[in-house]
């Protein structure tokens, strides 16, 4: 095992021993059942017979309804690799699923993609379920970090909520809300960040507020750590809820893996602040020149 496999390995043992005692010790209530919910993964329930069924949904999804355009895949190293993106459209960001789907068309088994997913998602029951046997795991530092220690690619979107949820005249900025942990992950791990840029998906479910105050008015942030509570237009809804169950509307989603950012393996660097800040505005600005390249083909807001 060369020496940055070992050190990726001894890092994923730290995290899962971290994560095992930090969720030990939430308290009870909903709270703690989220936590060990969502702590019950193993990278082995991603289920490859149960995504080929899954094919004759994406499938037409992807091409018919989201007309999706995707391209740089040549600029993608060897395993693993880290990628990182933004996402939009809501609790259901269907630019994200696009991604996933496009790269089991592309590899299949031969290369499976971990995607990650809030506490609170894979928690709830029957879709925890479907998300873990399309090989989703918590965006947490055990299942990240064990996931890149065997060679498995990971995908993750560090702005969260923030992102996901952010207004809709704010749908081609790369919002990565500050979060730095991706690149420290990179660094534990010894692999490189892809940046994927994506335009279209916040058409799907345009998000007209995102309702911090109402999260904390209803005390969603303590009791399902969601710090907002988002009203978009949706179908068949009309202007409503973000979280009710939608139809998304037919937007055109453009998709670009760009250049990868390396790190250096140096553990020392995950403490250096400048080099971690560099590292994170590399990527962001990676991101959003790829934002700002596929935004330029959009002929009309919803239909691209």
């Amino acid at each position: 095992m060369s020496e940055s496999r070992d050190q990726a390995a001894r890092t994923a043992a730290a995290a899962r021993l971290a994560m095992k005692e930090k969720r030990e010790k939430e308290s009870g209530g909903l709270s703690s059942f989220v936590a060990s919910r969502a702590g019950d993964w193993d990278l082995e329930d991603q289920d490859f017979d149960s995504m080929r069924r899954q094919e004759k949904l994406w499938n037409p999804l992807v091409d018919k309804y989201f007309r999706m355009e995707i391209d740089g895949w040549e600029t993608i190293p060897d395993s693993p690799v880290l990628l990182v993106g933004v996402h939009t459209g809501a609790p259901f960001v269907w630019d994200a699923w696009t991604v996933g789907a496009q790269w089991w068309r592309r590899f299949g088994e031969s290369r499976p993609l971990h995607g990650t997913a809030h506490d609170a998602l894979m928690a709830f029951p029957l879709i925890g379920q479907v998300f873990r046997s399309m090989g989703v795991l918590p965006a947490a530092p055990d299942s990240m970090a064990t996931a890149l220690a065997e060679g498995r690619d990971v995908i993750v979107w560090p702005g969260g909520e923030r992102d996901s949820l952010r207004p809709w005249k704010e749908r081609d900025v790369a919002t990565l809300a500050g979060r730095t942990g991706f690149v420290k992950l990179a660094i534990r791990a010894g692999v490189p960040i892809v940046p994927i840029a994506t335009v279209g998906g916040a058409d799907a479910m345009p998000v007209l507020i995102r309702g911090d105050r109402l999260s904390r008015a209803l005390r969603l942030d303590k009791i399902a750590r969601l710090k907002v509570f988002p009203i978009a237009v949706s179908l068949p809804w009309g202007i409503a809820p973000a979280a009710l169950p939608q139809i998304p509307l037919p937007a055109k989603i453009r998709t670009r893996f760009m250049p990868p950012v390396t790190v250096e393996s140096d553990l020392s660097l995950v403490d250096d602040e400048d080099y971690v800040q560099a590292k994170y505005d590399e990527v962001r600005d990676a991101i959003q020149v790829g934002m700002n390249q596929l935004a330029r083909k959009r002929r009309f807001p919803l239909f691209g």
